[in-house]
């Protein structure tokens, strides 16, 4: 198995696309007149799936420039976590449980977070590729701010996760299709480690050859 990386090039192109999410996220805030300060409830303790080799490459950036003794007390909690969200997922309930990258109510990695840590909180909506849409109401915050204004602002995420999903395939060299599906939370990712990939599918495109390291 073969370290995944990320080129310096596509490192600004994610930052780029992050950049874009920021600015539609504060463009529906400003409008719902929405801020997380003062908020007695913590998003970071919502229970998230995160589905790209390409976010989970990015959390690792972050999570190297960290001191070695903060990763390995991080580690530790996110194995707690693990555990504890499994224990809950059995007993056929939602993890509740506070992500082991946040400290005294922030972020410890906050420039790398990843896409869903970036746009939740405000009201967003999504088109799957069969044409149904959905949408979520944000936060308890903003779905006050909805109800006692009558606004319908949010967040369209569709053209963000197709950017997402043809970076993730470049970053892939197009063969996203012979990897497994990522469907993990933040801590499975540091626990995991950093994403590997089949030597056999390393080297054989250009792509890979410019990402894949031993």
């Amino acid at each position: 198995m073969i370290e995944l990386k990320l080129p310096a090039e596509m490192i600004k192109r994610v930052e780029k696309l992050y950049s874009e999410m920021e600015k539609e996220y504060d463009k529906v805030a400003q409008e719902l007149d929405f801020s997380c300060q003062g908020c007695p409830d913590n998003c970071c303790d919502s229970y998230f799936l995160h589905h790209t080799y390409l976010e989970w490459c990015y959390l690792w950036m972050g999570f190297r420039e960290l001191p070695k003794e903060k990763q390995e007390e991080i580690l530790d909690r996110a194995q707690r976590y693990i555990i504890a969200a499994d224990k809950a997922l059995h007993n056929d309930e939602r993890p509740q449980i506070m992500c082991p990258l946040n400290e005294n109510g922030l972020c410890i990695v906050y420039k790398h977070r990843l896409m869903v840590c970036r746009t939740h909180g405000v009201p967003a909506s999504i088109t799957r590729p069969d044409g149904k849409k959905l949408q979520f109401p944000g936060c308890f915050r903003c779905q006050e701010l909805q109800q006692d204004y009558s606004l319908d602002s949010m967040v369209e995420r569709t053209p963000l996760l197709r950017q997402l999903a043809m970076l993730e395939n470049e970053l892939l060299d197009n063969k996203r299709h012979l990897y497994a599906k990522v469907k993990l939370t933040i801590a499975e990712m540091l626990v995991k480690g950093p994403p590997r990939l089949p030597q056999p599918f390393c080297g054989k495109g250009t792509g890979l050859n410019r990402v894949c390291e031993g």
